[in-house]
């Protein structure tokens, strides 16, 4: 039986599995991103949340301005007399009265206690946008780690089909062998033992290709279709580590998220320290009543103004310091960490490939030389200078060879990506995606205005 043909066929479907296994139409890594940028619940969870962290700036705002409150009310007062000789049923007398009114209440001076709480709140509504940006990445590169997951996971069902292909035909060529006399009963079962080692491999691959769809499908939103590894993000990336190092420092967005977060520690720390100072405020009111014995009562009004100094609160604005102080340290220090983790991601995924690389490139010469020793092992068989069992361990070191290549592969383009995400470029908008940037920048610059308590801001 001639081996040759087959195992041609064999390395070159391997090759191609990926672009021949699910589907009629290609889905580039391109297609699968955007389509897991429009789905994505976790993405639209950040961007809520920012816009609820941008009204904490209409919150802050309002501790200034004016508080104004409208207000009715109604009595309805009676009285029995006491009954006598002349007047056995005593005195009724029922009196109604309606009041109405306006108050205003407002605090013009609090040691500049909301301007600082404005600011922590700006800063804050600027680490929420920074977050947006951070969970897009995290959600790119998970969806690109399940692509290449589902890729490889086809690969490796193609492999092992090729193997149990393999082994099916030299189980058979030995028990043909045996027929005639040329083979033992060892070589039949050593081939039985090696189909049923490939056909436990084929399970197991088709358990690891399920599970890695199902990840695919949880980030994507649609089942796999044609996968290609092919793509053309490796332009974003630097010419040298120290540039890359250096591009991840200023616009990782974790890296600006501390750094909004140090903005809104101090400012914090600054309406802490405000609270010993005075406060001052006005308020007023002005109404009027209606009796139903007395008539109208006219119109009256209220003028006051309240200054207030704090001279001792049980050491709660002490505490208060002292807690805003300490988070402020600790925002600086989370910085640094920040920094850290970032500038180690870069050289890990800066490493993860060059490492690929030269993984790829042994992979493919050992594919190569072990695709010429099946082939040689086969025909010093058949000449009777070899063994089965050297035929079926040659074929198990082609797999070995090919699996290498598929990892290698596979870990070439997450590293590429892992890259660019530590380098804060893994974005909708750094990807040139065609979706709709999610940003809460524009609601944030719309809640700022708060004078109208009724409006609908749009989104």
């Amino acid at each position: 039986m001639n081996f040759r043909s087959k195992m041609a066929g064999s390395v070159l479907t391997l090759l191609v599995a990926a672009t021949t296994i699910g589907g009629a139409q290609a889905q580039s890594i391109t297609q699968a991103l955007t389509a897991a940028y429009e789905h994505a619940p976790d993405l639209q969870s950040a961007l809520l949340s920012a816009r609820a962290s941008a009204e904490n700036i209409a919150l802050a705002k309002s501790a200034k301005l004016p508080t104004i409150a409208g207000a009715i009310s109604g009595n309805y007062d009676w009285t029995v007399g006491r009954a006598s000789l002349a007047n056995p049923s005593g005195d009724f007398n029922g009196t109604t009265s309606v009041t109405a009114g306006l108050s205003y209440n407002q605090t013009i001076f609090d040691n500049f206690k909301t301007e600082a709480q404005i600011e922590a709140a700006r800063a804050g509504a600027e680490a929420a946008e920074y977050q947006i940006r951070n969970t897009e990445q995290n959600i790119l590169l998970a969806v690109v780690q399940a692509y290449m997951d589902v890729l490889s996971n086809r690969q490796l069902v193609a492999l092992s089909q090729e193997n149990i292909n393999f082994y099916t035909a030299q189980l058979q060529s030995s028990r043909d062998r045996l027929d005639v006399g040329e083979g033992t009963r060892i070589d039949v079962a050593q081939a039985e033992a090696r189909l049923a080692q490939g056909q436990a491999s084929y399970q197991a691959s088709l358990s690891g290709l399920e599970i890695s769809k199902a990840t695919f499908q949880r980030y994507v939103g649609v089942a796999p279709s044609n996968l290609s590894a092919t793509h053309n993000f490796s332009r974003l990336i630097p010419n040298s580590l120290q540039a890359a190092i250096a591009e991840a420092e200023i616009g990782h967005p974790a890296i600006l998220l501390s750094k909004a977060a140090i903005r809104a520690a101090q400012a914090g720390s600054d309406a802490a320290s405000a609270a010993f100072g005075p406060t001052a405020s006005i308020n007023g009111s002005i109404g009027t009543g209606l009796a139903s014995q007395g008539g109208s009562q006219g119109v009256s009004g209220r003028l006051g103004f309240q200054i207030s100094v704090p001279i001792y609160a049980g050491g709660a604005i002490g505490a208060s310091v002292r807690k805003a102080n300490i988070e402020q340290i600790k925002s600086e220090v989370d910085a640094m960490s920040a920094y850290d983790q970032i500038r180690a991601a870069v050289i890990a995924s800066w490493a993860g490939i060059q490492s690929a690389d030269a993984q790829i490139s042994a992979a493919q010469s050992a594919v190569s030389a072990s695709r010429e020793v099946l082939a040689g092992v086969i025909q010093e068989r058949d000449l009777g200078t070899r063994t089965t069992l050297d035929v079926l361990n040659s074929q198990a070191d082609l797999t070995t060879a090919s699996i290498g290549l598929i990892n290698a592969s596979t870990n070439k383009v997450v590293a590429t990506f892992s890259l660019l995400s530590a380098l804060g470029r893994l974005t909708a908008s750094d990807l040139g995606l065609p979706v709709q940037v999610k940003s809460a920048v524009g609601y944030t610059q719309a809640v700022q205005d708060v004078w109208q308590e009724l409006r609908t801001v749009a989104e």
